[in-house]
């Protein structure tokens, strides 16, 4: 999902809870739970008391959807909301979160690789036994206890 930074204008277009629900693939409860935590700041509401998203605020909640996926917990993205809030003066606070959460997730994708690296041995292993090119061995039969 693309990040879009939406400028300003007086025509934007706007959006009920059901389509922003839709264009954000979040869940109504989600959304709501989002906006009741301070997360989506400045949506305003109709005159019958409903929501109303702009194209900002739709970018916004897809930033959070990363952010999410990044592992930023709801206090975490409260604290990273209120730093937007400041504006300019809060974007070296904004970019160390950011790297702190990158280095965990560069850890984690390691983690991840050696995992897929280890089931690609087993299976080359598997199929070297398969095709008779090696004799099965395994750490958990010792070869002299077989019966032969």
């Amino acid at each position: 999902m693309a990040i879009t930074v939406i400028p300003p204008h007086a025509s934007m277009k706007t959006y009920t809870m059901k389509q922003a629900c839709e264009l954000t693939g979040m869940n109504y409860e989600a959304l709501k739970f989002y906006c009741n935590s301070g997360l989506v700041p400045g949506v305003e509401r109709d005159q019958n008391n409903r929501r109303i998203f702009d194209e900002r605020s739709i970018a916004w909640i897809n930033g959070l959807t990363c952010l999410k996926r990044c592992g930023l917990g709801i206090k975490e993205m409260q604290h990273y909301t209120q730093l937007c809030l400041e504006g300019e003066s809060s974007i070296p606070e904004r970019k160390e979160i950011l790297a702190i959460k990158r280095r965990t997730l560069e850890k984690k994708l390691a983690e991840v690789q050696d995992a897929i690296d280890y089931i690609d041995r087993k299976q080359t292993f598997y199929d070297d036994v398969l095709a008779g090119k090696i004799d099965y061995y395994s750490n958990l039969i010792n070869p002299a206890d077989s019966c032969e």
